[in-house]
Protein backbone atom coordinates (compact mmCIF):
# COMPACT_ATOMS: atom_id res chain seq x y z
CA UNK A 1 0.00 0.00 0.00
CA UNK A 2 2.66 2.21 0.90
CA UNK A 3 4.69 1.49 -2.60
CA UNK A 4 1.32 2.38 -4.78
CA UNK A 5 0.56 5.32 -2.45
CA UNK A 6 4.05 6.88 -3.56
CA UNK A 7 3.74 5.94 -7.13
CA UNK A 8 0.63 7.47 -7.14
CA UNK A 9 1.92 10.59 -5.30
CA UNK A 10 4.88 10.37 -7.45
CA UNK A 11 2.98 11.01 -10.95
CA UNK A 12 1.44 14.19 -10.29
CA UNK A 13 5.34 15.43 -9.44
CA UNK A 14 6.69 14.02 -12.76
CA UNK A 15 3.81 15.84 -14.47
CA UNK A 16 4.65 19.28 -12.61
CA UNK A 17 7.92 18.96 -13.06
CA UNK A 18 7.60 18.42 -16.91
CA UNK A 19 5.04 21.41 -17.12
CA UNK A 20 7.66 23.63 -15.14
CA UNK A 21 10.20 22.93 -17.60
CA UNK A 22 8.15 23.57 -20.36
CA UNK A 23 6.89 26.76 -18.97
CA UNK A 24 10.84 27.41 -18.34
CA UNK A 25 11.66 26.69 -21.98
CA UNK A 26 9.01 28.70 -23.16
CA UNK A 27 9.85 31.56 -20.90
CA UNK A 28 13.57 31.38 -22.17
CA UNK A 29 12.60 31.38 -25.63
CA UNK A 30 10.20 34.61 -24.97
CA UNK A 31 12.99 36.94 -25.19
CA UNK A 32 14.39 35.41 -27.90
CA UNK A 33 11.43 35.95 -30.08
CA UNK A 34 11.46 39.64 -29.04
CA UNK A 35 14.79 39.88 -29.38
CA UNK A 36 14.71 38.99 -33.11
CA UNK A 37 11.41 40.69 -33.88
CA UNK A 38 13.27 43.86 -32.61
CA UNK A 39 15.89 43.17 -35.11
CA UNK A 40 13.49 42.37 -38.31
CA UNK A 41 12.04 45.66 -37.88
CA UNK A 42 15.28 47.53 -37.14
CA UNK A 43 16.72 45.87 -40.14
CA UNK A 44 13.45 46.63 -42.18
CA UNK A 45 13.26 50.27 -40.94
CA UNK A 46 17.08 50.45 -42.24
CA UNK A 47 16.64 49.18 -45.69
CA UNK A 48 13.76 51.66 -46.39
CA UNK A 49 16.10 54.68 -45.15
CA UNK A 50 19.06 53.48 -47.28
CA UNK A 51 16.45 53.24 -50.29
CA UNK A 52 15.04 56.62 -48.93
CA UNK A 53 18.64 57.93 -49.40
CA UNK A 54 19.45 57.28 -52.68
CA UNK A 55 19.95 59.57 -55.14
CA UNK A 56 17.24 59.71 -58.06
CA UNK A 57 17.32 57.72 -60.75
CA UNK A 58 15.75 58.12 -63.86
CA UNK A 59 16.55 54.58 -65.49
CA UNK A 60 13.87 52.38 -66.82
CA UNK A 61 12.08 50.16 -64.16
CA UNK A 62 11.33 47.07 -64.71
CA UNK A 63 8.12 46.80 -63.20
CA UNK A 64 4.66 47.44 -65.11
CA UNK A 65 3.30 49.66 -62.06
CA UNK A 66 6.66 50.93 -61.66
CA UNK A 67 6.90 52.21 -65.50
CA UNK A 68 3.55 53.71 -65.04
CA UNK A 69 4.20 55.70 -62.42
CA UNK A 70 7.49 56.97 -64.03
CA UNK A 71 5.76 57.77 -67.04
CA UNK A 72 2.81 59.55 -65.28
CA UNK A 73 5.51 61.75 -62.80
CA UNK A 74 8.44 62.20 -65.51
CA UNK A 75 7.16 65.80 -66.72
CA UNK A 76 7.81 67.11 -63.35
CA UNK A 77 10.66 64.78 -61.97
CA UNK A 78 13.02 65.45 -65.71
CA UNK A 79 12.76 69.18 -65.25
CA UNK A 80 13.66 68.94 -61.39
CA UNK A 81 16.51 66.58 -62.16
CA UNK A 82 18.12 69.07 -64.31
CA UNK A 83 18.02 72.37 -62.52
CA UNK A 84 18.26 70.92 -59.00
CA UNK A 85 21.40 69.50 -57.37
CA UNK A 86 20.97 65.92 -55.86
CA UNK A 87 22.11 66.62 -52.24
CA UNK A 88 21.74 63.09 -51.46
CA UNK A 89 24.88 62.42 -53.43
CA UNK A 90 28.03 63.51 -51.65
CA UNK A 91 29.83 65.63 -54.20
CA UNK A 92 26.24 67.64 -54.04
CA UNK A 93 25.72 68.43 -50.27
CA UNK A 94 27.28 72.00 -50.62
CA UNK A 95 24.64 72.91 -52.69
CA UNK A 96 22.04 72.85 -50.48
CA UNK A 97 20.70 76.52 -50.57
CA UNK A 98 20.58 76.30 -54.52
CA UNK A 99 18.58 73.07 -54.02
CA UNK A 100 16.32 74.44 -50.84
CA UNK A 101 15.56 78.04 -52.88
CA UNK A 102 15.26 76.49 -56.39
CA UNK A 103 12.68 73.80 -54.72
CA UNK A 104 10.84 76.52 -53.42
CA UNK A 105 10.94 78.57 -57.10
CA UNK A 106 9.59 74.93 -58.38
CA UNK A 107 6.96 75.00 -55.70
CA UNK A 108 5.79 78.80 -56.72
CA UNK A 109 5.65 77.67 -61.10
CA UNK A 110 3.87 74.40 -60.22
CA UNK A 111 1.76 76.27 -58.09
CA UNK A 112 0.41 78.98 -60.42
CA UNK A 113 0.07 76.78 -63.39
CA UNK A 114 -2.36 74.38 -61.37
CA UNK A 115 -4.00 77.53 -60.83
CA UNK A 116 -4.81 78.91 -64.16
CA UNK A 117 -5.28 75.21 -65.51
CA UNK A 118 -8.15 75.06 -62.78
CA UNK A 119 -9.29 77.87 -63.43
CA UNK A 120 -9.17 77.50 -67.34
CA UNK A 121 -10.83 74.29 -66.64
CA UNK A 122 -13.93 75.75 -64.87
CA UNK A 123 -14.54 78.04 -67.35
CA UNK A 124 -14.58 75.41 -70.20
CA UNK A 125 -17.26 73.10 -67.63
CA UNK A 126 -18.92 76.28 -66.11
CA UNK A 127 -17.91 75.78 -62.83
CA UNK A 128 -17.44 79.59 -60.13
CA UNK A 129 -13.78 79.96 -59.32
CA UNK A 130 -14.95 79.49 -55.29
CA UNK A 131 -15.96 75.78 -55.81
CA UNK A 132 -12.77 75.31 -58.12
CA UNK A 133 -11.01 76.22 -54.87
CA UNK A 134 -13.60 74.53 -52.55
CA UNK A 135 -12.48 70.99 -54.36
CA UNK A 136 -9.71 70.61 -57.28
CA UNK A 137 -7.40 73.28 -55.32
CA UNK A 138 -8.12 72.10 -52.09
CA UNK A 139 -7.26 68.80 -52.72
CA UNK A 140 -4.14 69.73 -54.88
CA UNK A 141 -2.38 71.47 -52.37
CA UNK A 142 -3.33 69.56 -49.52
CA UNK A 143 -1.85 66.09 -51.46
CA UNK A 144 1.96 66.87 -50.23
CA UNK A 145 0.41 67.11 -46.32
CA UNK A 146 -0.93 63.95 -47.26
CA UNK A 147 1.97 62.14 -48.50
CA UNK A 148 4.39 64.17 -45.85
CA UNK A 149 1.86 62.58 -43.32
CA UNK A 150 1.57 58.78 -44.18
CA UNK A 151 5.28 58.84 -44.63
CA UNK A 152 5.15 59.96 -40.81
CA UNK A 153 2.57 58.19 -39.57
CA UNK A 154 4.52 54.95 -41.15
CA UNK A 155 7.29 55.72 -38.72
CA UNK A 156 5.79 55.49 -35.75
CA UNK A 157 5.34 59.45 -35.73
CA UNK A 158 1.71 60.20 -35.33
CA UNK A 159 1.89 63.50 -33.13
CA UNK A 160 4.03 64.70 -35.88
CA UNK A 161 1.98 63.81 -38.45
CA UNK A 162 -1.30 65.66 -37.28
CA UNK A 163 1.28 68.69 -36.20
CA UNK A 164 2.02 69.04 -39.73
CA UNK A 165 -1.32 69.04 -40.64
CA UNK A 166 -2.39 71.79 -38.57
CA UNK A 167 0.61 73.85 -38.99
CA UNK A 168 0.52 73.99 -42.65
CA UNK A 169 -3.11 75.33 -42.72
CA UNK A 170 -2.17 78.12 -40.05
CA UNK A 171 0.94 78.71 -42.30
CA UNK A 172 -1.36 78.97 -45.25
CA UNK A 173 -4.10 81.37 -43.44
CA UNK A 174 -1.83 83.51 -41.75
CA UNK A 175 1.06 84.02 -44.24
CA UNK A 176 -0.14 82.07 -47.50
CA UNK A 177 -3.03 84.16 -47.62
CA UNK A 178 -1.68 87.75 -46.76
CA UNK A 179 1.60 88.17 -48.15
CA UNK A 180 0.45 88.09 -52.03
CA UNK A 181 -2.08 90.49 -50.89
CA UNK A 182 0.81 92.63 -49.32
CA UNK A 183 2.62 92.53 -52.21
CA UNK A 184 -0.47 93.46 -54.56
CA UNK A 185 -0.72 96.29 -51.91
CA UNK A 186 2.71 97.75 -52.41
CA UNK A 187 2.68 97.55 -56.14
CA UNK A 188 -0.60 99.02 -56.56
CA UNK A 189 -0.23 102.07 -54.95
CA UNK A 190 -1.78 100.45 -51.42
CA UNK A 191 -5.14 99.76 -52.99
CA UNK A 192 -6.80 96.95 -51.45
CA UNK A 193 -7.77 93.95 -52.78
CA UNK A 194 -11.31 93.12 -52.48
CA UNK A 195 -12.17 89.32 -51.24
CA UNK A 196 -15.84 88.98 -52.70
CA UNK A 197 -17.30 85.63 -51.98
CA UNK A 198 -21.21 84.28 -51.67
CA UNK A 199 -21.74 83.28 -47.92
CA UNK A 200 -18.04 84.53 -46.80
CA UNK A 201 -18.88 84.82 -43.08
CA UNK A 202 -21.36 81.28 -43.05
CA UNK A 203 -18.15 79.36 -44.54
CA UNK A 204 -15.87 81.06 -41.56
CA UNK A 205 -18.07 80.04 -38.85
CA UNK A 206 -19.07 76.48 -40.27
CA UNK A 207 -15.23 76.10 -40.47
CA UNK A 208 -14.66 76.80 -36.44
CA UNK A 209 -17.63 74.51 -36.43
CA UNK A 210 -16.17 71.93 -37.94
CA UNK A 211 -12.93 72.20 -35.67
CA UNK A 212 -15.19 72.08 -32.65
CA UNK A 213 -16.82 68.78 -33.77
CA UNK A 214 -13.03 67.28 -35.07
CA UNK A 215 -11.69 67.52 -32.02
CA UNK A 216 -14.69 66.27 -29.96
CA UNK A 217 -14.00 63.45 -32.38
CA UNK A 218 -10.81 63.20 -31.20
CA UNK A 219 -11.69 63.00 -27.70
CA UNK A 220 -14.36 60.71 -28.36
CA UNK A 221 -11.61 58.26 -30.13
CA UNK A 222 -9.42 58.63 -27.12
CA UNK A 223 -6.86 60.38 -28.81
CA UNK A 224 -6.10 57.59 -31.06
CA UNK A 225 -5.80 57.13 -34.87
CA UNK A 226 -8.15 54.78 -35.77
CA UNK A 227 -10.62 53.76 -38.67
CA UNK A 228 -13.64 55.25 -36.83
CA UNK A 229 -11.70 58.44 -36.14
CA UNK A 230 -10.76 58.69 -40.76
CA UNK A 231 -14.30 57.66 -41.41
CA UNK A 232 -15.66 60.41 -39.41
CA UNK A 233 -13.03 63.01 -40.82
CA UNK A 234 -14.08 61.77 -44.03
CA UNK A 235 -18.00 62.52 -43.20
CA UNK A 236 -17.06 65.85 -41.94
CA UNK A 237 -15.34 67.21 -45.06
CA UNK A 238 -18.42 66.02 -47.07
CA UNK A 239 -20.28 67.95 -44.82
CA UNK A 240 -18.63 71.37 -45.41
CA UNK A 241 -17.83 70.68 -49.15
CA UNK A 242 -21.67 70.10 -49.39
CA UNK A 243 -22.57 73.20 -47.64
CA UNK A 244 -19.91 75.38 -48.78
CA UNK A 245 -20.84 74.84 -52.05
CA UNK A 246 -24.63 75.36 -51.47
CA UNK A 247 -23.32 78.86 -49.80
CA UNK A 248 -21.39 79.29 -53.05
CA UNK A 249 -24.54 78.87 -55.43
CA UNK A 250 -26.94 80.69 -53.11
CA UNK A 251 -29.08 77.75 -52.39
CA UNK A 252 -28.36 78.23 -48.85
CA UNK A 253 -28.49 82.45 -48.22
CA UNK A 254 -26.16 83.12 -45.75
CA UNK A 255 -27.46 85.93 -43.18
CA UNK A 256 -24.55 87.79 -42.70
CA UNK A 257 -23.07 89.21 -45.98
CA UNK A 258 -19.71 90.28 -46.58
Amino acid sequence: MDKQHVAAAGRPQGHLAALGMAQSQEQSLLPCLFTSSLLFLQQTTEAGEEEEDQPLSLAWPSNTRKQVTFLIVLPIVFPLWITLPDVRKPSARKFFPITFFGSITWIAVFSYLMVWWAHQVGETIGISEEIMGLTILAAGTSIPDLITSVIVARKGLGDMAVSSSVGSNIFDITIGLPLPWLLYTFIHKLQPVKVSSNGLFCAIVLLFIMLLFVILSIALCKWRMNKVLGFTMFGLYFVFLVVSVLLEDRILVCPVSI
